[in-house]
């Protein structure tokens, strides 16, 4: 054997024992569900599928309702962004003793209520902030903001935590103050990455505020279950492309701002 070749990686038994009970996690589902691809997949439940696509066709295409689905996907963009806002401020707040810069039991508290903030769905956010707030966008704000901020935060705090502690150090060593060690050395290494989560949690919060909707938090969700509702599958489908538009925008804007943050 060439010494110069570097060596082989040790096995190592507790990757596969965590992939052979991941393994069996997966065979286990399959097991205990009751997937009927039989009938998924018959002559009869195509066609019912085939009948009821062609129900949406054509879109609606006429000025009024096309002016208030533009309205609508306009409120639908300024609850993600608006949510999104107060989760970045919010999770930059919280990151701080989640991170463990004030103290174990500070750190372990703070982590805990993140793990409650993003283990609670939007749709259970949003029915909570729409029985305090009644229905409208203000609830639905509120719901995205709830979880994400949860999501950031220990997406933040472990940025934080992961950051050099060196440059920080030799700051306070010199003199500086703690806050001022903090914006300066350590911040600006984990400002990308935390933009780059900020972006990407944007994108799903665009997505989810569509669904919010549907509960009542108003923008394009709340015209999709609307005229769903009404069976005015038309409508639905110009609420649907206005949608796939909209995350397509979305999307594409915030892929051209990593990339120029990459840069």
């Amino acid at each position: 054997m060439n010494p110069n070749l570097p060596k082989p990686p040790p096995n190592d038994w507790t990757v596969r024992i965590l992939m052979l009970l991941v393994l069996l996690l997966i065979i286990a589902s399959f097991a205990t569900l009751p997937l009927k691809w039989r009938e998924f997949f018959t002559v009869e439940a195509i066609n019912s599928t085939m009948e009821l696509l062609a129900g949406f066709t054509p879109p609606e295409t006429g000025l009024p309702f096309l002016t208030k689905t533009f309205w609508a996907a306009i409120e639908t963009l300024a609850m993600s962004g608006l949510g999104t806002l107060l989760a970045v401020i919010f999770g930059l707040a919280f990151s701080l003793p989640a991170s463990g810069r004030f103290g174990a039991a500070p750190r372990a508290a703070m982590r805990g209520v993140l793990n409650v903030l993003r283990s609670i769905p939007e749709l259970v956010w949003a029915s909570i902030m729409l029985i305090a707030a009644g229905l409208g966008p203000l609830g639905g704000t509120l719901a995205l903001a709830a979880h994400t901020a949860g999501v950031l935060g220990r997406l933040f705090a472990d940025s934080l935590e992961n950051a050099a502690p060196l440059p920080e150090q030799s700051l306070r060593t010199n003199g500086a103050s703690a806050t001022a060690a903090f914006f300066y050395a350590t911040l600006p290494q984990t400002l990308p990455q935390m933009m780059s989560y900020t972006l990407y949690r944007w994108e799903n919060n665009i997505r989810a505020a569509a669904i919010l909707g549907v509960v009542g938090a108003g923008g394009l969700g709340q015209m999709l279950k609307y005229h769903l509702s009404l069976f005015q599958m038309p409508l639905a489908a110009t609420v649907i492309i206005a949608m796939l538009l909209l995350v397509a925008l979305v999307d594409g804007v915030s892929f051209a701002m990593r990339r120029a943050l990459t840069k």
